[in-house]
């Protein structure tokens, strides 16, 4: 019997078949303890954008922690890696001058905007715009506002209610939004809350015209637009830094993490416009919030040169080619009578969606022993976010071992 307990996961199940452990990963590989290599389909969980192994990243790591490993960001101190993050940041952000707020992952980030949104309006002067907005099949992270706002009807089945004035629209249809405005005024609204590629739920392609729209009710009804790019950030989306910058969607605030460092350290970033940052830094009014490990120096020079990375390889067109391949290679699959569609054609994310919605997690063994390690999402789907570093014979070969996975 193990002592740990493995988040979204049957542990009765892993108890009696054991862990599947990862102990190295180079490129677009990973091996196992006992030397078995796989492809890396997933990036780890979105997250490996530059590949494993890439020991720039853990030197720049080790240099900081050896000078300064972290002190606080509380107040009126940072640590000089810190500050030059935050404007690099800025600096790429799809609305020009925002201010960042850093956290330690993509549900600590959801929860900042959660709040962030609410307080805002009560500075304003309009305390009863509090209804924060989501969408179905919605991933938001798994702390109490994200959870709550999230889609995804067994991530918080038996909690209860987790927060007051949360609810949720299809996910597809403007007119879902419209609608819920009609329905309780915009008076009543916050914030809502997008993803631009929904992710965990099962990697659906937003509709043509549909980001455009729900962003032009919300700045038509005073209702802050909050991007959810935890996934699809720092060219997950292919082409661009941001799905906010390749589609013009000048978000209110924009929510971010895993490949700002690439996943080598944790850390998460919020990406606040100047309207909403105004009220706070105007004088006089505190946003009473923070994590002990918000910008934490250690994972911002593990942030700095991940970014160096990307940069220098040019890997936003790398991840732009990505999204073609992925597409060429896998759209084929879905002639296979396992496989209902397979979504794929924007961003460097693919689904191949199977006939049985049940049969994810015995794929993802079936992957394993053709070679490639992958993951299951939403329902039914096995996820496809392989880093940008794999070339196009890798993609050739993922696309194979799919094939004989399904049989």
């Amino acid at each position: 019997m193990g002592a740990l307990w493995h988040g979204f996961a049957d542990m009765a199940g892993v108890e009696r078949d054991g862990a599947f452990v990862v102990a190295r990963g180079e490129g677009a590989y990973v091996w196992d303890e006992a030397g078995n290599r796989y492809l890396d389909a997933t990036a780890g969980l979105w997250f490996t954008n530059v590949g494993h192994g890439r020991r720039e990243i853990a030197d720049a790591v080790a240099a900081q922690l050896s000078n300064l490993a972290h002190y606080s960001n509380f107040g009126d101190i940072t640590a000089p890696v810190t500050r030059d993050l935050a404007q690099r940041l800025s600096e790429l952000a799809p609305v020009p001058g925002s201010k960042i707020m850093f956290t330690s992952g993509g549900s600590d980030s959801v929860d900042t905007a959660a709040k962030l949104a609410r307080r805002y309006w009560q500075e304003l002067g309009r305390p009863g715009k509090t209804l924060l907005v989501g969408r179905r099949l919605a991933y938001h992270g798994m702390h109490v506002a994200g959870t709550a706002l999230a889609g995804i009807a067994v991530n918080h089945d038996g909690y209860g209610e987790l927060m007051p004035d949360a609810r949720t629209v299809e996910w597809n249809d403007a007119g879902a939004l419209r609608a819920l405005i009609d329905e309780v005024g915009a008076d009543r609204i916050a914030a809502f809350f997008c993803e631009p590629i929904i992710g965990a739920g099962g990697v659906y392609l937003p509709p043509e015209g549909y980001l455009a729209e729900v962003r032009r009710l919300c700045r038509d009804n005073d209702i802050l637009f909050v991007a959810d790019e935890v996934v699809t950030g720092f060219g997950r989306i292919g082409g661009s830094w941001f799905a906010s910058s390749r589609f013009g969607l000048e978000p209110d605030l924009m929510t971010t993490a895993k490949g700002l460092t690439s996943g080598y350290l944790p850390m998460g970033a919020v990406f606040v416009a100047p309207r909403v940052a105004e009220p706070f830094f105007a004088g006089g009014v505190w946003f009473r919030h923070g994590y002990t490990y918000g910008g934490h120096a250690g994972a911002a020079a593990a942030a700095m040169a991940n970014l160096d990375i990307v940069e220098r390889e040019n890997l936003l067109d790398a991840s732009k080619n990505l999204e073609s391949m992925l597409h060429e290679h896998l759209s084929p699959l879905s002639a296979h009578p396992r496989v209902a569609e397979v979504r794929s054609g924007l961003g460097a994310v693919a689904a191949i969606q199977l006939t049985d919605p049940t049969a994810g997690p015995a794929m993802v063994k079936a992957l394993r022993a053709q070679g490639v390690s992958g993951r299951a999402a939403g329902q039914g789907a096995l996820q496809i976010s392989p880093s940008f570093v794999i070339t196009e014979d890798q993609v050739a070969e993922l696309a194979a071992a799919l094939a004989r996975a399904l049989g």
